[in-house]
């Protein structure tokens, strides 16, 4: 079985995410979109909550697993026979930094990477992005899932 990983913090998750989920569906036969745990770090959504997101942003998606990892990554995916890791591309800045660590997680396992060019559309989206947004009143509806704009709107009530 072709089994890749997709991973991110999700908080939240953004419609640019689902696009490289749902393209990474198509190429591999097990998906596993995975939350990365940092105890250290306060976000917007609880790990709980953005993985009950996503299982609701992915249920329509058969070989589409939610989970939430901690530590490295390279680790997770050799405990769960994990190949590869699915990453989506915004811009030359991302490439720079994804590289790095698709050269690490090489080196450290063999783990291979496959960097997606974004969706044009999706080019400028970013979690952190909307969250300003959307603290600061504006509409970001057209930029998150339905699930995900709900919840938005529940933190954020005089949003768009």
């Amino acid at each position: 079985m072709r089994r890749a990983v997709c991973p991110g913090s999700y908080d939240p998750a953004t419609n640019g995410h689902l696009d490289i989920i749902e393209r990474a569906s198509l190429l591999f036969d097990e998906v596993v979109v995975a939350v990365g745990v940092n105890k250290s770090k306060k976000g917007l959504f609880s790990v709980e909550e953005r993985l009950e997101m996503l299982r609701e942003i992915t249920a329509n998606l058969p070989n589409v697993r939610v989970d939430s990892w901690q530590g490295l990554l390279v680790d997770y995916c050799r405990e769960n026979d994990i190949a590869a890791v699915a990453k989506g591309l915004r811009s030359v800045s991302d490439f720079d930094y994804e590289l790095q660590m698709a050269q690490m997680n090489r080196e450290l396992t063999g783990l291979e990477t496959l960097l997606m060019a974004n969706n044009p559309a999706y080019g400028f989206v970013s979690s952190s992005l909307v969250k300003e947004v959307a603290a600061l009143g504006g509409d970001v509806e057209r930029l998150v899932p339905p699930v995900v704009f709900e919840r938005l709107r529940k933190v954020f009530p005089h949003q768009g």
